[in-house]
């Protein structure tokens, strides 16, 4: 997993009010926990985070996090975070303190590489699963993990288990559980019928667009 730093800074406001006037003045609030210490409530800039989360690691990487006008850093990981529903921008992050020599559940992405036989033969790519928990020590968590679909024919599936892991990581998903498969050409149609059926039900009974939504009182 990268190493990443970010700034962050201590706030003292909680509650709903305070949260918003938080967000209104630009800064994400949010909260980390600490490692055997007591949690700390945060503020951090949009940018700050913006930069940390796009690296090649995305949310996995671990976090180089230096409150502001000190030096120490402390290493943490991304526990929650709460998105805007319209705009999709974050509104609230969890951080979780961690020591680099524990072992740590998280869950990775996973890379689907090459193309498949099946869908040269006019199949399609049915991706299912494209996450998986793994278990490990937080510096051999990987920040991804490839699956080569390359020989994958028509009808044919793959599993977690057909994934290639690195030594001392522990997949906890089911072994059974399918990443993908090729669906035939009468099947791709089905599904893209299904979809467009489904998207036309959605906005018969969509209703008029939400102007606002009244926060959780109490927000921290």
């Amino acid at each position: 997993m990268d190493n990443v730093s970010i700034v962050v800074q201590k706030r003292d406001v909680t509650g709903t009010r305070a949260v918003k006037r938080l967000r209104k003045s630009g800064l994400i609030p949010g909260v980390m926990y600490g490692h055997g210490k007591e949690a700390v409530l945060i503020a951090v800039a949009p940018h700050a985070l913006r930069d940390a989360l796009t690296t090649g690691a995305g949310t996995h990487a671990v976090l180089n996090v230096t409150f502001e006008g000190q030096k120490r850093s402390h290493h943490a990981i991304v526990k929650d975070m709460t998105l805007d529903k319209v705009k999709n921008t974050v509104t609230h992050i969890d951080l979780q303190e961690i020591r680099l020599d524990e072992t740590i559940e998280t869950t990775v992405a996973i890379r689907f590489e090459g193309e498949a036989k099946g869908v040269k033969s006019g199949g399609m790519l049915d991706e299912s699963t494209r996450e998986v928990t793994v278990k490990g020590l937080v510096t051999a968590i990987p920040e991804h993990l490839v699956v080569d679909v390359s020989e994958l024919d028509m009808n044919e599936t793959l599993q977690v288990s057909d994934l290639v892991v690195p030594e001392g990581i522990e997949i906890m998903a089911d072994a059974d559980e399918v990443l993908c498969s090729v669906l035939p050409p009468r099947k791709v149609e089905e599904a893209e019928g299904a979809e467009g059926e489904e998207a036309a039900e959605g906005a018969a009974a969509a209703e008029p667009e939400l102007v606002g939504k009244k926060e959780e009182e109490g927000e921290g």
